[in-house]
């Protein structure tokens, strides 16, 4: 039984948040650690492919955050759930997240309902906020500004794999595809345009 550790960091995010959780993994206890620099919607994560094949039985996964592992709430309660059917834990540092308690599996359940629910408010939103520029008779012309609600959405459909970059663009109301190149990467990750429009401010 041994607590293996996993961090990520995405090519945005730098050394500095890597080496923060490599020192919370380490003074948990974790017996070994995997790492990935990668988007969390990335499907190619070499790292936690290899700490997957690595865990065995009655081993705990262990990482800072929640998004660390992924951004969607389905895809954590799908990985966590074949963790559980192996007879593997998964602890959250940084959150009452531990599936080796009751108390842990429930809130997991709550908070990727939340997390779900978060993601359709954002996508009325944006969808009222177009059907309402239409109503306007905002048709062609100049190219539509973005928004919060709109690159939030944005990054929602960019993390489907399956969605092709113009099918996303037209969603947005025929957004050009350069426009939102300015504020995101293909992957879907925020370049400093986006950084600023959200308000995240970088270290």
């Amino acid at each position: 039984m041994s607590l293996i550790g996993y961090a990520r960091v995405s090519t945005a995010e730098g050394k500095q948040l890597l080496d923060r959780q490599l020192d919370a993994l380490n003074e948990i206890g974790c017996d070994k650690i995997f790492t990935d620099t990668a988007s969390g919607s990335n499907s190619e994560r070499p790292g936690l492919a290899e700490c997957l094949a690595y865990l065995r039985k009655g081993d705990t996964l262990v990482v800072l955050d929640l998004d660390r592992l992924g951004r969607l709430a389905k895809d954590l309660i799908i990985l966590i759930d074949e963790l559980a059917s192996k007879d593997i834990g998964f602890k959250a540092i940084n959150s009452p997240m531990d599936t080796t308690t009751p108390t842990g599996r429930a809130f997991l359940q709550i908070q990727a309902a939340f997390a779900e629910m978060e993601r359709n408010i954002i996508r009325q939103r944006v969808q009222e906020g177009l059907a309402a520029a239409r109503a306007r008779g905002r048709k062609g012309g100049r190219p539509r500004v973005m928004t919060a609600e709109k690159l939030r959405y944005a990054q929602h459909l960019m993390s489907d794999q399956t969605r092709s970059i113009a099918d996303i663009c037209k969603e947005l109301d025929d957004m050009p595809v350069s426009t939102l190149y300015q504020y995101v990467t293909g992957k879907g990750e925020l370049k400093q345009l986006g950084r600023q429009l959200l308000g995240i401010t970088t270290p």
